[in-house]
């Protein structure tokens, strides 16, 4: 079993000029259990709308999600779901189980470059989700599943229809995610890839994870602390900064 990565700080990110964050479960924990209740809307909603039970709809809800990406894009091939509603009815959630997050915030203002957050939910949701974390002004711009044509992760159309919107230079990328299917399409695409292990559900990939030996291929960097993780990389972007700077100057530099 591997055992939790939170050495600081990091190298590997010199090259990065874009941030990427996934949302629920990466940039909160998913200790909170807010997906769950993402998930409990979810089989609402299929209940209330096919007209099943809790157990049909929980099963039809996982199985969506295994066949599609999500469950949206099931219910939308199969059976035209409208995907506004859906997206409404399943995000109506206590997000008072969010934590405000300064450290997070800190460490994200130390980060050089743009940031983003690339997410199969909705604008809606993610705004909330940030204002909750008390992160608002820090990204800027979050790619949800509308953006996305309502193509999710982990189909690589929507990671290259997030990079041309954007203008991203894929190998100057970071992506941070709690799946690994999801970095496995970033990685394909060059960019630097953070699994996100703070915490974990019943999700099989997140079972999976603790079973690991060692990281897969797909798969640069693990951490099990967000915030301390970037404060990190941002300590030494700066530090590198503050070198190149005494060089051009022709100051001295002390070098640690």
């Amino acid at each position: 079993m591997m055992e939790s990565q939170t050495i600081y700080p990091l190298t590997g990110f010199e090259h990065v000029e874009a941030w990427v964050f996934d949302l629920d479960n990466t940039l909160y924990p998913a200790d909170c259990h807010l997906f769950a209740e993402i998930d409990a809307r979810m089989g609402e909603f299929i209940a209330e709308r096919f007209g099943v039970s809790q157990e049909e709809a929980q099963r039809m809800r996982k199985n969506y999600y295994y066949e599609y990406g999500t469950t949206l894009a099931g219910l939308m091939r199969l059976h035209k779901v409208c995907p506004n509603a859906f997206l409404e009815y399943v995000h109506d959630i206590d997000l008072s189980v969010i934590a405000p997050a300064p450290e997070l915030g800190q460490a994200l203002d130390a980060l050089p470059g743009r940031k983003f957050i690339f997410t199969n939910g909705s604008r809606r949701h993610a705004e909330s989700v940030i204002a909750r974390l008390g992160l608002d002004g820090r990204f800027d711009d979050v790619f949800d599943i509308r953006a996305a044509d309502f193509i999710p992760k982990p189909e690589r159309a929507a990671y290259e229809r997030f990079v041309g919107v954007h203008a991203i230079v894929s190998g100057r990328t970071a992506m941070f995610d709690d799946l690994p299917h999801n970095l496995r399409t970033a990685h394909g695409l060059g960019m630097t890839t953070v699994l996100v292990a703070c915490g974990h559900t019943d999700h099989p990939e997140h079972r999976a994870i603790a079973g690991w030996g060692e990281l897969p291929f797909h798969i640069h960097h693990r951490t099990d602390a967000l915030a301390p993780f970037l404060a990190g990389i941002g300590g030494l972007r700066a530090a590198d900064g503050d070198r190149a700077e005494a060089l051009t100057s022709g100051a001295p530099c002390r070098l640690t």
